[in-house]
């Protein structure tokens, strides 16, 4: 299956008239030079500068998803109204049934939802999977859609039909034959948008052996390891239950904890734990959305923040959140946080865009944006909104309290990557949308 259009790609020179957020305030009528896939300068407007024409629109970093499943993009609603570990069996008999074609399908739909509200790098938490085919369709969905991915290669060592201690036998292979892929997959995306990462689905499908092993792997060539970390109760339990100790100092005692490790939703998290991942230098992705819908809590987001745990902000998989809205994300995040804390002075905008955009970088290592502002010298990932795409977003008394409490996809109007136009008037410019959508009805 191949969904992409014969469209010549685009790369402009400049962003011209535009206001610009750098972190701290939004500049008015501002030239931002592209130069090799980066950002080359920002100066005021000059006439005369060619380039896409910004007049009356906001410029904004890409925002950063740090967890999502692409390929549940082709069942949603599967498992609504169950407890995870329900939920997680229910979405594991379609997970074994995926093949190459569903795969590619799915990683299109998601990836390309996903860029049409902003986020210009996601990172793809894969379940572990025997079959080589689906990784490569998935691979080569990410890079027709032409989005910025760390593409996680799910590992386990543990079998578990149950799920409880272990994970799906029939979608696991032995540790050693997953990690060889992992280096070809290397190899197959040296010089391109998509770098490979490890993905564990949750403490309780590697052995302790098995942490130590990918986490050795992990450090010697610099790769970045996702893992799902006490989402619910769950994890802790078990460990405890199986372990004799608790989630966090399971992985601890394997050394598995670094500044190369993204827990992904740490609803659970105690104070203990928040220490521990902040000693570590590990990262939080953050899934407001998808906790909310299975029901699984909220998220210490205020407590990690002041212990100086990194925290970005993730959609999840379509089959717990069933789009990929990252400014959904970013509204929901706030605003969760300020119901459970009766607070409306948290998570402003700049603290939201600050985690959506630069949240979690430095231990995925991404390119590091403060503030989550235009930065020069970084990769032209850019994403351009117009608030009157949407009559419900004006006026604009505020852009950036308009973005955060009205934005939604319809006001993204273009999307660079790596200084190229992936989307434009709100549309891919690689991917054929109708027949898109005509296989995902087929």
């Amino acid at each position: 299956m191949n969904l992409t259009t014969n469209a010549p790609r685009t790369f402009p020179t400049a962003v011209t008239d535009v206001t610009v957020w750098d972190g701290a305030t939004w500049r008015e009528h501002q030239d931002v030079l592209l130069r090799d896939g980066a950002v080359a300068a920002i100066r005021p407007h000059e006439n005369g500068t060619e380039g896409l024409d910004g007049t009356g629109a906001h410029l904004l970093p890409g925002f950063v998803n740090t967890h999502t499943h692409l390929q549940q993009a082709t069942c949603r609603g599967v498992g609504e109204g169950q407890p995870l570990l329900s939920w997680l069996l229910a979405v594991g008999q379609h997970m074994a049934a995926v093949t190459p074609e569903s795969a590619y399908l799915a990683a299109v739909a998601g990836a390309l939802d996903g860029l049409r509200s902003g986020s210009t790098t996601l990172v793809e938490h894969m379940w572990p999977h025997p079959s080589e085919e689906v990784h490569a369709a998935v691979l080569q969905a990410l890079e027709d859609v032409g989005v910025r991915a760390l593409l996680g290669r799910g590992v386990a060592d543990r079998p578990d039909p149950s799920r409880k201690w272990g994970f799906d036998p029939r979608l696991m292979q032995p540790l050693d034959t997953a990690l060889d892929h992992v280096e070809r997959l290397a190899a197959t995306t040296r010089g391109t948008r998509v770098t490979p990462a490890l993905a564990v689905p949750n403490p309780r499908s590697l052995t302790p052996e098995g942490l130590r092993t990918v986490h050795g792997f992990a450090l010697e060539r610099d790769l970045r390891i996702s893992i799902h970390l006490l989402e619910t109760s769950t994890d802790e339990d078990m460990c405890r239950e199986h372990a004799g100790v608790g989630a966090l100092q399971y992985l601890s005692d394997a050394g598995f904890l670094s500044d190369r490790l993204l827990a992904v939703h740490g609803v659970a998290l105690t104070a203990h734990d928040v220490a521990a991942l902040a000693a570590a230098g590990c990262a939080v992705s953050h899934n407001p959305v998808s906790n909310m819908r299975l029901g699984s809590g909220v998220a210490p987001v205020p407590d990690l923040l002041a212990a100086g745990v990194a925290v970005g902000l993730g959609v999840d998989g379509a089959a717990s959140n069933d789009r990929q809205d990252m400014l959904e994300t970013m509204r929901t995040a706030a605003y969760l946080q300020r119901a459970t804390h009766r607070r409306a002075d948290l998570l402003g905008f700049a603290d939201v865009v600050a985690l959506a955009v630069d949240g979690a970088s430095s231990v995925l290592g991404l390119a590091q944006r403060p503030g989550g502002g235009v930065t020069v010298g970084t990769p032209a990932d850019l994403t351009l909104v117009r608030f009157d795409r949407d009559f419900g977003c004006l006026p604009v008394l505020d852009p950036g309290a308009g973005l955060l409490t009205t934005g939604t996809p319809r006001i993204v109007d273009t999307v660079l990557v790596d200084g190229e136009v992936v989307v434009s008037d709100g549309r891919s410019t690689r991917i054929d949308e109708e027949e898109l959508v005509a296989a995902l009805l087929a």
